[in-house]
Formats: C-alpha cells, sequence, structure tokens
C-alpha cells in the first residue's frame, strides 16, 4: 500500500506546473554573441558596413538587463494590462508652469548666446530659431541632460529580446552606419534607454535621415556640437513639411453656437472661415493678415473642459517629433514664451482626468458600431473620437462637450 502510494504521489506531482527557475544569465549571454555574429554581422556586411567598424562597435558590449520590455529567450511576453486604469490625467499637468518658465527662461539667454547660429539657420531652413530652441529644451534640457547609455548596447539587447525587435534591429543596423561613416565613435555614441541619440534624441534612422554638419568640421555631430544639434532639428522639421512663414497656431475662444466636432487636420478651412464664424484670438490681438487666406484647424485637446485653439499644419508637424497634441501645444508655447510673445495659456484646463480608458474604449465601439470614425479604437480620446462624441451630442439633444466623461457612460453602451 505504501509503494501505490508513494507511486501516486510521485505520478500526482508530476502532473503539477514546473517552479520557475531563475534565468540563466550566462547562457543567455553566450546565445546573444552567437546571434550579433550568427545574424546581425551578415545584414551589416550585405548594407555594406565594414568588418573593421563593426568589431569597433561591439567590443565589450553585453546585454543590458536593466532595459524595460525585454524578453529573453525561453520565457513569454508580458500579457497586455487590463485597460482599466485610469490614463488621463488632467492634461493641465502637463503643462508645469515652473517648469515652463524654467525653460523660456534659460531659452531666451541661448537665443542671445547663438543668435548668430539661429539667424544662419532661419535663413537656411525657414524654421524660428525659437522653436528649434523649444524642442532643444524640452529633448535634452539644452544639452544638459545625462545621456548615459551606450547606442550600440541599447539597440543590441532591444534587438535581441524585446517586445519590438524588427524595428529595433532597423535601428541596430542604421547605428552601425552611423559609426561606419565616421561621424561619431561608438564610445561617443550615447543615446537614451529607448535608443534615442544625442541632444535632439533621433533615432539612428532619423539621424541618417535629417542629420547636418552645420559647424563645417565634416562631422555630423549632435551630442557635443550645438550648431549641428540645432540645424539638425531644423532640418528634421522642413522635412517633415514645415511651411516658413507661419506660426504653429493660436488660443482662441469658440463661441458656445459654433460645433466643437470640427476639429482635425482633415477639416482643415482658411482662416478667414474661421473668424466669419466668430473666433477670435483669446488675448483680443488681430491675427496676422497673411494667415487669413491660409488652411487652419480647430483642435481642442480637451473638448470643451480647456483651452481652445486654431493650429496651421506647422502644429502637425511638430506632433511628427512626438505624435502627441500636448507635445506639440508645449512645444509651440514655449516657444512663443522664448521669442517674448506669450506666457501661460489664458484658458484652464478643466478636470478631465477621470475616466478608464477600458470606458473609453466602450464608447468607441459604440460610435463605432453607430457609423462613427472614432480612428484608432485603443481607448485613447484622439480628436476623431472626440469630434465623433460631439457630433453625437449634438445629434442626441445634448450640449456638445467633445470629450468622454462618466455621464456619457450609460447613454454609449
Amino acid at each position: 500500500m505504501r509503494t501505490l502510494l508513494k507511486t501516486l504521489l510521485i505520478c500526482g506531482l508530476s502532473l503539477l506546473p514546473l517552479p520557475a527557475f531563475a534565468l540563466d544569465k550566462a547562457t543567455v549571454e553566450k546565445q546573444f554573441h552567437g546571434w550579433i555574429e550568427a545574424e546581425i554581422w551578415p545584414q551589416a556586411k550585405a548594407s555594406g558596413v565594414s568588418r573593421a567598424n563593426f568589431d569597433a562597435a561591439f567590443a565589450g558590449v553585453t546585454l543590458n538587463w536593466d532595459l524595460p520590455d525585454l524578453v529573453p529567450p525561453g520565457t513569454r511576453p508580458p500579457k497586455e494590462q487590463a485597460q482599466t486604469q485610469a490614463e488621463f490625467s488632467a492634461p493641465g499637468g502637463y503643462f508645469s508652469e515652473k517648469r515652463l518658465s524654467g525653460l523660456a527662461a534659460t531659452g531666451k539667454s541661448l537665443a542671445a548666446t547663438h543668435a548668430a547660429t539661429l539667424r544662419r539657420i532661419e535663413k537656411t531652413y525657414g524654421v524660428p530659431g525659437a522653436v528649434v530652441l523649444a524642442i532643444w529644451g524640452r529633448e535634452s534640457g539644452f544639452g544638459a541632460a545625462k545621456i548615459p547609455y551606450s547606442a550600440v548596447q541599447v539597440l543590441a539587447t532591444k534587438a535581441f529580446m524585446s517586445t519590438r525587435k524588427d524595428m529595433f534591429r532597423t535601428e541596430l543596423i542604421a547605428a552601425l552606419h552611423i559609426v561606419d561613416g565616421g561621424d561619431v565613435t561608438p564610445s561617443v555614441m550615447k543615446g537614451s534607454w529607448a535608443g534615442a541619440l544625442g541632444q535632439p534624441q533621433f533615432m539612428p534612422t532619423s539621424y541618417l535621415k535629417y542629420a547636418v554638419d552645420f559647424d563645417g568640421d565634416g562631422h555630423r555631430n549632435i551630442w557635443t556640437s550645438v550648431p549641428d544639434t540645432l540645424a539638425s532639428i531644423a532640418n528634421y522639421l522642413v522635412k517633415k513639411g514645415w511651411k516658413p512663414g507661419r506660426n504653429w497656431g493660436y488660443e482662441v475662444t469658440i463661441p458656445e453656437n459654433v460645433s466643437c466636432a470640427q476639429e482635425g487636420p482633415d477639416l482643415a478651412k482658411p482662416l478667414s472661415a474661421w473668424t466669419g464664424m466668430g473666433i477670435a484670438r483669446i488675448s483680443g490681438k488681430a491675427f496676422p493678415p497673411n494667415e487669413a487666406k491660409a488652411e487652419s484647424m480647430m483642435l481642442l485637446p480637451a473638448g470643451r473642459h480647456g483651452p481652445e485653439f486654431i493650429v496651421s499644419p506647422n502644429f502637425y508637424v511638430l506632433k511628427e517629433y512626438n505624435n502627441s497634441d500636448l507635445y506639440a501645444l508645449f512645444i509651440g508655447n514655449l516657444a512663443d514664451r522664448i521669442a517674448g510673445g506669450s506666457g501661460p495659456f489664458k484658458a484652464t484646463w478643466g478636470d478631465v482626468g477621470k475616466m478608464l480608458r477600458s470606458d473609453v474604449l466602450a464608447m468607441q465601439k459604440t460610435l463605432a458600431a453607430r457609423g462613427y470614425d472614432v480612428g484608432k479604437v485603443d481607448g485613447l480620446p484622439g480628436y476623431k473620437t472626440r469630434r465623433s462624441l460631439g457630433d453625437w451630442q449634438g445629434k442626441n439633444g445634448i450640449a456638445a462637450t467633445c470629450y468622454p466623461d462618466e455621464s456619457l457612460k450609460k447613454r454609449l453602451k
């Protein structure tokens, strides 16, 4: 009987889940170095990278186990978190007055220090110096931020074992071309934990497309050269479609009888059409005369619960740097401050940060099922979701706010 019980116990235990064993990092490191030689070198060689520069780039490189979003061999990717967290803190929190005023003060000082360079950049690229300075300040604190990571190590680690291996593999090959081109040595090529390089925080593929040698030393140096850094930012904006002679946009007041469901880059109108509806600058100043016939767009990032804007296509060029309405507004406002033309936005941001992402997702699904174009159904209230909500509110006798709130949850099931 004891023998039988023992046999049953062993068999039973064999059916239980195996315990989680500690990851053998040494074995993974060996796999990593084998992968570099077997997969990355042939790809780099085929694209023109020399063996000498390839070896120099990977000299002493090991995996960085402290990076986020890693999926070591033999492990499973983390499950996507349920979209029940409160994603939307009030947008006003993004516009820290202490931070903005501090960056503006430094930006004004640096505008004077680098005046000659900025004048040359404006003449060459048509991008205002204040805009270039604002991006420089936002991305790296005007070059003061620590950028401590080896770009090759970060990119190689993520290309080998991350949730976006293909994307980082492309960036790794681009980084090897930067080294091979002689602009920078591997030891100097520092980046962020996400692989973004230098003071403008370019990904390597962007560096190859947009970085320029503006100080004339024969190297595109976005790590220590201020002229190269600033001109590279300007070149990026121009190549993305910056229109010289136009501002990014203006804070405005939109009359209550004008539907908020008209925002978005695909609903552009001449500025004169917006002013004909009674939309005016909140500052009381007139719009520049040259803007009257130019295409402009309505923007309400918090619907009727926050500042309202009329923006130019240049606003959407700023979003090419970081695809966020709030980021582009931050850059625009900071640039205006550096240029001496404004302070904080005059309208206040309402408390619209209490919605759950899953709730917004449910609203999007309902609206989409009813024929509305909400854009990406992802639980995030982009402009297509905002205007769809406003359109639905107007058609159902509800005061249009163009932003998700608790009162709409039961109505949009």
